[in-house]
């Protein structure tokens, strides 16, 4: 039977897991659950395998004496890309794609048997495609060192599309696509935010997703709260990793769909009557409380942007500063992108723009 893992900081969480390691075939195979094994992100357990549903969720390997290290990976439907980043280049990397079936996948190889680091990062969508993660094989004499150290920093994003990757990678002047190849999680504005800090990074975020009505039946008060986002029994334990900054950029999709009467989910939110504006504050204000509720220390930014949410002329700028304002919380402060005026989701250097903007944000106001 499935078991959930319910006390997580994953990252640290492993070390009270004995070494799980196995020799077949003449390799070593270094379970999901070995306590040498580093996660970031919400991660599922099962008996055999660790569970990624978020994107840039990531687990890594410091190793010696291998000269290939294989992901044994399965995703429960459809594919999922991966980064496979060693020893901390991320130059040139090359997408992995992990489709259906158990398959052990090579993902780094190596001329010397020196120590190495392999951190094997999802960077497609939090959506139903699970991946499953069994573990990494080795060479048979090769040795598993202990897992890097904890980062002192922690941050966590809470976002749709434009969080997760969305059309990242969809070349210049072409037409905007949802299609998994285009994803790209390691590029965003909250996944750069977090490595320029060298900052531990969770990205709590799901494409089409709003704080009153998305474009399928979930919300973000409804899922944000969950390890596993598909499952209403899976429950996050907070206490697990707290951040030190929490980033919310929402309200992207819900500015289209109170709109859109005809739309089955407006119409399931909202009957036949659109939100007015103090629905809308009132909304916000109870999922920011939420998450004050579970960090009452971390400093928080409100975000919009950077797609048409914050164009000239959008009142959602303003009814996101007067939520800020009702909350009255020293601690919680709004910061909105400039509009990108292009088509689409913001492909890679205007996702470099708003990781520019928010880490100057941060500094300027000393938040780390």
């Amino acid at each position: 039977m499935k078991v959930v893992i319910r006390f997580i900081m994953l990252n640290f969480l492993l070390l009270h897991f004995v070494s799980m390691q196995a020799q077949t075939n003449g390799a070593k195979f270094i379970f999901s659950k070995d306590k040498h094994l580093y996660y970031m992100g919400r991660v599922g357990f099962s008996n055999s395998s660790a569970e990624f549903y978020w994107s840039g969720t990531s687990v890594s390997i410091n190793v010696k004496g291998t000269k290939e290290v294989k992901a044994l990976l399965d995703v429960k439907k459809d594919f999922n890309y991966y980064y496979a980043i060693v020893d901390g280049n991320t130059s040139n990397l090359e997408k992995i794609k992990v489709g259906k079936g158990k398959k052990a996948y090579i993902i780094a190889t190596f001329s010397d048997l020196k120590k190495h680091q392999v951190e094997l990062v999802k960077i497609t969508n939090t959506d139903e495609n699970t991946t499953l993660f069994y573990g990494f094989e080795i060479d048979k004499n090769a040795t598993v060192l202990k897992p890097k150290k904890e980062k002192k920093r922690k941050i966590e994003f809470f976002g749709d599309s434009i969080t997760c990757g969305h059309g990242v990678d969809v070349p210049i002047d072409s037409t905007d696509s949802g299609a998994p190849k285009y994803f790209n999680n390691f590029k965003t504005y909250d996944a750069i935010t977090a490595r320029h800090f060298d900052a531990q990074y969770h990205c709590t975020a799901k494409s089409g997703i709003g704080v009153m009505v998305s474009w399928f039946p979930q919300i973000m008060p409804e899922i944000y709260d969950r390890i596993n986002p598909e499952d209403s029994n899976s429950k996050w334990n907070f206490s697990g990793y707290v951040p030190d900054i929490v980033v919310i950029n929402l309200f992207q999709n819900d500015s289209w769909i109170v709109n859109m009467p005809q739309n089955e989910q407006f119409k399931i939110r909202f009957g036949t009557t659109k939100p007015n504006n103090e629905f809308i504050i009132e909304a916000y204000i109870d999922f920011i409380s939420k998450i004050r509720m579970h960090y009452p220390n971390a400093q928080i930014i409100c975000c919009l942007g950077n797609m048409d949410i914050v164009r000239e002329g959008s009142i959602w700028p303003e009814l996101v500063n007067a939520a800020v304002a009702k909350l009255n919380d020293k601690k919680i402060v709004s910061h909105f992108f400039s509009y990108k005026n292009t088509n689409g989701h913001p492909k890679e250097k205007e996702q470099q723009a708003m990781a520019d903007d928010l880490i100057q944000f941060i500094e300027n106001n000393h938040f780390f």
